[in-house]
């Protein structure tokens, strides 16, 4: 019995000196450590970044309208501005991301990108992209804001493709970097047409898809790119009234007037074709770098606009057919923190009718109906010549000077002559 009593003693001196033992201030500490392990391995999965560009601007006249950042307001030829303030989180999970990006100016706060994207963990070839993100088209809309030479983007890029972004859905194929195929990409989605910040306006959904293909040469001194794209899509007509682009047998070139109630609620088709390539070399003078891309297509708009629509059109249908392209040099000036730029673009919204008979005034024959075109239909180049300086790793200088020329046409009121529209941009921008 004695000894029964002398175990249970020890048994229970055991079992409280454990106890006290597992709380002890260094298996406290342990936990904490632990814990703080677990907290980094989250918060390594988190990226922040971003950029802001401040700038000055001096345009030749005030209140014209520009593609460079936006119009001028109407006694006003020379502005500051904010032009992009971007914060980006991106939560990357190896076979999942997560993106938030958005915009911070004086005109307030927007989003740029919200999306997830899944990698499918076999393969690890195709992902899936869902929210708001880059439409897959071209390279120039892909292009990010914050490593473009050029302060903006073309105007044709700006008018069919206002905002960059858009609310939809994307597959993507691409082999891991170990692959030989690796340098193939092919992007397709659908989408709702109406830009990053819209809700669909109608049940019409817009296929666009790309396939790109680079490659790397001679020791990586030579980086070829290139790439086809594709857009297939519409919105719905808001009234019973189409025109379209007509030469008819009496030779007159204007809006010929469709006008039948089956117009009304049907989709206006809006189809576009373009390529792109970009070749880079290295060499002792610097990387030089030589870009372009053209498109060619049908776009849908209205009298007064040749944009893409945001929301449901509510006058009538005008169809017209575009062309437009970019071209760019890129000159790193050797080792030095300096770089030249020179750009060309042109934009020609309706490709079926130029010059002197854009505006002319027609008489429409018996039983047709016609409309005369007008400044939505004027063709527009632009030469751009800029200068940067990377003051630093985080901060550009440039400088940069858009010269616009506009078609002509004596028959429209205030373009026999080329408007005073040119606008030299002064911009710094810090990134991280």
């Amino acid at each position: 019995m004695r000894l029964k009593f002398i175990y249970l003693g020890v048994m229970a001196l055991f079992l409280i000196t454990k106890s006290q033992a597992q709380d002890t201030p260094w298996d406290t500490l342990s936990k904490s450590v632990t814990k703080i392990q677990s907290d980094l391995a989250a918060l390594k999965k988190l990226k922040i970044s971003g950029y802001i560009q401040a700038q000055a601007q001096i345009a030749d006249s005030s209140g014209i309208a520009s593609f460079a950042g936006g119009n001028f307001n109407t006694n006003t030829d020379n502005r500051f501005m904010v032009r992009r303030g971007r914060l980006k989180f991106t939560y990357d999970n190896k076979m999942s991301q997560y993106v938030l990006q958005i915009d911070v100016t004086e005109k307030g706060i927007g989003i740029k990108d919200a999306y997830v994207r899944f990698t499918e963990p076999w393969a690890k070839a195709f992902q899936a992209t869902i929210g708001v993100f880059d439409r897959p088209f071209g390279f120039e809309i892909g292009y990010s804001s914050g490593n473009r030479e050029t302060p903006e983007r073309g105007r044709m890029s700006q008018t069919i493709f206002p905002g960059e972004r858009e609310l939809g859905a994307m597959l993507t194929f691409q082999m891991p970097t170990k692959s030989k195929l690796h340098f193939l990409k092919i992007d397709g989605g659908m989408f709702n047409g109406g830009g990053p910040t819209a809700s669909d306006f109608d049940s019409q959904k817009d296929f666009i898809g790309r396939i790109h293909a680079d490659k790397s040469l001679k020791e990586s001194k030579i980086k070829l790119e290139m790439g086809v794209s594709y857009y297939y899509g519409g919105w719905r007509q808001g009234t019973s009234n189409v025109y379209s682009v007509s030469a008819d047998a009496l030779g007159l070139s204007a809006f010929l007037q469709d006008k039948d109630t089956t117009n009304y609620g049907a989709i206006s088709n809006r189809t576009y074709t373009g390529g792109d390539l970009q070749l880079s070399i290295k060499s002792k003078i610097g990387t030089t770098t030589l870009r372009g891309e053209y498109i060619t297509g049908e776009q849908p708009g209205t009298s007064s606009t040749t944009a893409s629509p945001s929301s449901q059109p509510t006058t009538d249908t005008y169809r017209r057919n575009f062309n437009g392209a970019y071209f760019y040099f890129i000159q790193d000036i050797m080792k030095t923190k300096h770089q030249f730029v020179l750009k060309y673009d042109w934009y020609d919204p309706n490709t079926d009718i130029s010059d002197d008979d854009i505006g002319k005034s027609i008489t429409a024959p018996s039983g047709k109906s016609f409309s005369t075109t007008n400044k939505q239909d004027i063709a527009y180049s632009t030469l751009g010549i800029g200068w940067t300086y990377h003051w630093d790793e985080n901060v550009k200088i440039v400088a940069y000077y858009d010269l616009v020329v506009n078609e002509k046409s004596k028959n429209l009121a205030g373009y026999s002559k080329d408007l005073k529209d040119n606008v030299f941009t002064l911009r710094v921008q810090y990134k991280y």
